[in-house]
């Protein structure tokens, strides 16, 4: 089971959404374009707890930046194709009605926060793991926690693949919920490893709680919590047969400044 879009409408492009996709792809490029290096890459810019909290240095020619700034820099890099898709849909479906919930630099702000909170969750689980840490998907689990809050009866769309193919609308509060779920059970699941690799889970636990925690002050003042949904929840259909209810993406809004 896997998102594919929703059904919440926006009031104008989300053009920082946008942005971070882009720097994220372009990121990724650069790192191919590396070839070898883009390994010694991900031990210069990913973040590694045990340096971030000083029981270990990198050596000089491979420490690119401070050891504070890779938790800033390891959230635009990707280990992989499926790493960097997998993000990118999901800041691509629920970034767009974050932004619009808040003003653009407020937004950016935002996600850097909950890419904050989330190197800072995984590095304390483990902190003295050598292991780099890279990938966006910890600020991505602060823009998913924000929607769960404020958009909570939206309808996901979703693809089931059990013998059939099947698109199934799941309500936000549901398919967020059990993802979060998840990265709990998965997370204690994990034995606290200084050497091992895999996923983040508790990166993704603390952006998730971040973006939670930090949305009341990041949102615009007319935006509610608890917003209602736009279209019928658990409609099912089979690929290719489009939804008789209606899509709209865009929304007109009143803007009190260029930058709402």
């Amino acid at each position: 089971m896997f998102p594919i879009s929703d059904d919440n409408p926006v009031g104008r492009p989300p053009i920082v959404t946008w942005a971070l996709i882009a720097a994220c792809v372009l990121a990724f490029l650069w790192q191919l374009s590396l070839g070898p290096l883009g390994d010694q890459i991900i031990f210069a810019l990913g973040v590694i707890p045990a340096s971030l909290f000083g029981y270990a240095e990198l050596a000089p020619e491979i420490a690119l930046v401070p050891p504070w700034a890779t938790v800033f820099t390891s959230m635009f890099l990707h280990g992989g194709w499926l790493h960097l898709g997998g993000n990118m849909l999901y800041l691509w479906i629920f970034g767009n009605n974050v932004e619009d919930s808040m003003t653009r630099p407020r937004y950016l702000i935002f996600y850097l926060l909950c890419g904050i909170g989330a190197a800072l969750a995984q590095s304390i689980y483990a902190p003295q793991s050598q292991v780099p840490m890279v990938g966006a998907s910890g600020a991505i689990a602060g823009v998913l926690g924000s929607y769960l809050i404020m958009h909570p009866r939206a309808n996901v769309r979703v693809v089931i693949i059990f013998f059939f193919v099947r698109i199934i609308n799941l309500p936000a509060a549901l398919v967020l919920g059990l993802w979060f779920v998840l990265q709990i059970v998965s997370g204690a699941a994990m034995p606290m490893s200084e050497e091992g690799g895999g996923v983040a889970f508790w990166a993704h636990i603390g952006g998730f709680v971040a973006g939670m925690a930090l949305t009341p002050f990041f949102k615009r003042r007319e935006v509610h919590l608890l917003e209602p949904s736009h279209s019928t929840p658990w409609e099912v259909r089979p690929p290719g047969r489009r939804s008789h209810l209606p899509e709209v993406r865009y929304r007109p809004r009143d803007r009190r400044s260029p930058w709402e």
